[in-house]
């Protein structure tokens, strides 16, 4: 049984989910409407009082999480924790009341979640289909067939941000709107030919903003019933011709909520008249059905982490073999290591894994300072399933692979990373000498000082490594870490 938690701009939301026979049946959901988004001040600073709201909701999902025994919990946070200055100060306070580590994920990778929601929803492995999904804070579209995601984009284009700025005071006009909807396709006309090519033969909005606008259109009778473009036309006009959200009193949408609507209607109207959607289906399904799918993947070792790896190793041109010998060692060598925290060595080995897969990726920009090249590739690629934290770490562990380390000393405070730094170094010397097999007969520890213990005679046979560790030694020494070689008797 797995859990999802989606901390939108609108709204924080909890399902509750279980694979059989192929499917994933949600067992309970939960869902606060916080407008975290409404939070944010002019400065991108999030508000005490919003900080306090999302802490206190995630304590109440925290008690119905240990209601139930969960084989895993992921805790996503989107749009406006990417774009909150204070984001670092809220999100330990979130992480404490929930139990569990929150990943501000990125744009495109909510927008891949989101798409596997709904390709698991609709179970339709042959169907072209494009997806929108308008959140509070950004808009996502996807296009792809059955579960192979094409193309993925995000926009910082919300319903919060864009009500706030064409319709102020929920007052609303024909020019505003007008203005709100040009204002929608001028964000996405750049890759609209992109996606016309790609092709659909099924458009489907995800997020509730647009279930809630095909509820008041079919509960209402509004244009031909449909989520169609005469529809949300007529929509428009509705809201157009009672000027302001507190005239708006019709079935399917709290009022409250009439605001968010209004918004989220004049972006969809922008992205569909732009891409050339004629109409389309809301669907129930989006980024927390993603995560219990991809949660799903991973404990069927699926993870799509891995496939990320080998696309960024074919893009940039990686020699495998090399790679994968190197991500062999390291691994190795950081499980003679004997990392200290159990937690940390089940999160750090596949990362170092994973950052060892892609330490030379550098290489492809230029030899001088490949290693300072890969770490700002490995942190700002765009790798399908991974969090900013977690590539932030492999960045961490590739930057410090050679040369001086004053510059990962931040990294080196934390003991566990500084021995995946370690590994990573001695598996790169080890890799460049072909002498894989031998490492095992190294022995290595790490606590407080570092000792290498080789077999007698063995520094004779490869003199380049004694070199290398003469160098070694000189970097730890720099940033007052003791790194001593010596021979077994």
């Amino acid at each position: 049984m797995y859990a999802a938690v989606d901390l939108g701009s609108n709204s924080f939301r909890l399902h509750i989910g279980e694979a059989v026979a192929g499917q994933i049946h949600i067992v309970r959901t939960a869902r606060d409407p916080i407008r975290l988004a409404a939070g944010l001040g002019p400065d991108n600073m999030l508000s005490q009082e919003a900080m306090d709201t999302a802490v206190r909701c995630l304590r109440d999902f925290s008690a119905i999480l240990r209601q139930h025994r969960l084989d895993a919990v992921r805790v996503v946070a989107t749009n406006t924790l990417r774009v909150a200055r204070n984001a670092e100060l809220l999100v330990p306070r979130l992480e404490e009341a929930i139990g569990y580590p929150v990943e501000i994920i990125s744009g495109e990778e909510e927008g891949r979640l989101i798409y596997m929601g709904v390709a698991r929803a609709l179970g339709r492995p042959d169907e072209r289909r494009l997806v929108i999904d308008i959140g509070g804070g950004s808009t996502e579209i996807i296009s792809g067939a059955g579960d192979a995601i094409g193309l993925v984009e995000s926009f910082s284009i919300g319903t919060h941000p864009h009500s706030a700025t064409y319709f102020p005071g929920g007052h609303i006009n024909a020019d505003a709107f007008e203005a709100a909807v040009n204002a929608a396709r001028a964000r996405v006309e750049d890759v609209a030919d992109q996606y016309r090519a790609a092709g659909w033969e099924g458009v489907y909005g995800s997020s509730g903003t647009i279930r809630a606008i095909s509820e008041v259109i079919t509960r209402n009778g509004i244009g031909d019933g449909a989520m169609s473009l005469p529809s949300l036309q007529a929509l428009r006009e509705r809201l157009v011709d009672l000027g302001h959200v507190d005239a708006f009193d019709l079935p399917g949408v709290k009022r409250e909520r009439v605001i968010v609507m209004a918004g989220g209607l004049a972006i969809l109207i922008g992205v569909m008249q732009e891409l050339g959607v004629q109409s389309m289906n809301a669907i129930n399904a989006g980024v927390r059905l993603g995560v219990l799918s991809d949660l799903e993947l991973r404990a069927n070792r699926l993870d799509r982490r891995d496939q990320a790896i080998q696309d960024c190793m074919r893009r940039f041109g990686i020699d495998a073999g090399r790679a994968t010998r190197t991500a062999a060692i390291a691994a190795k060598l950081f499980d003679r290591l004997a990392p200290q925290d159990e937690t940390a060595r089940l999160q750090l080995r596949p990362l170092l894994m994973r950052a060892s897969m892609l330490h030379e990726v550098g290489l492809s920009v230029s030899h001088t300072g490949a290693h300072k090249h890969a770490a700002y590739i490995v942190e700002h690629a765009d790798l399908p399933g991974f969090t900013a934290r977690e590539q932030r770490l492999m960045s961490a562990i590739v930057l410090g692979q050679k040369g001086n380390l004053r510059k990962v000393r931040e990294a080196l405070a934390v003991p566990d990373l500084a021995k995946a730094v370690l590994a990573l170094r001695l598996a790169a010397v080890f890799m460049h000498a072909r002498i894989d097999a031998e490492a095992d007969a190294l022995r290595l520890r790490m606590k407080g000082r570092i000792e290498i213990e080789t077999p007698r005679g063995w520094l004779r046979q490869h003199p380049t490594v004694a070199s290398w560790f003469e160098k070694e030694a000189a970097a730890w020494g720099e940033v007052g870490v003791n790194l001593q070689v010596v021979q077994s008797s």
